[in-house]
């Protein structure tokens, strides 16, 4: 569920107080901020932004496609490694018997053919 179009845009205090004393200094320094909530607004293009995943800082350099996100959707906080397929740990043990040829039956093999 959205928020309310009467209340605005959530964007952290002092967040919105730094990204307003850079631009007045037309400066291009980072802003370091923990609010992952908080929503990328109009007067943040341009800016870089660290935000904080819990471990490590991931600078977010905000341009127009980015107004209305959040700023904790560009810093993920999980690191996705992958999903192993059951064939590729197979096959990485070694040669398995689906991937053997198949042997012919010993009868099949021994017994003359008949005419």
């Amino acid at each position: 569920m959205s928020r309310s179009i009467k209340k605005g845009p959530f964007v952290d205090k002092k967040l919105a107080k730094r990204v307003e004393q850079t631009n007045k200094a037309n400066q291009t320094q980072i802003i370091r901020t923990y609010s992952r909530s908080s929503t990328i607004t109009p007067d943040m293009i341009g800016l870089n932004i660290n935000v904080y995943n819990g471990k490590s800082w991931v600078t977010v350099y905000v341009t127009d496609n980015l107004v209305g996100h959040k700023l904790g959707e560009f810093a993920p906080t999980r690191i996705f490694r992958s999903h192993v397929n059951s064939d590729k740990r197979a096959s990485a043990a070694g040669p398995s018997k689906a991937a053997a040829p198949a042997a012919k039956p010993a009868a099949a093999a021994s017994a003359p053919a008949a005419e």
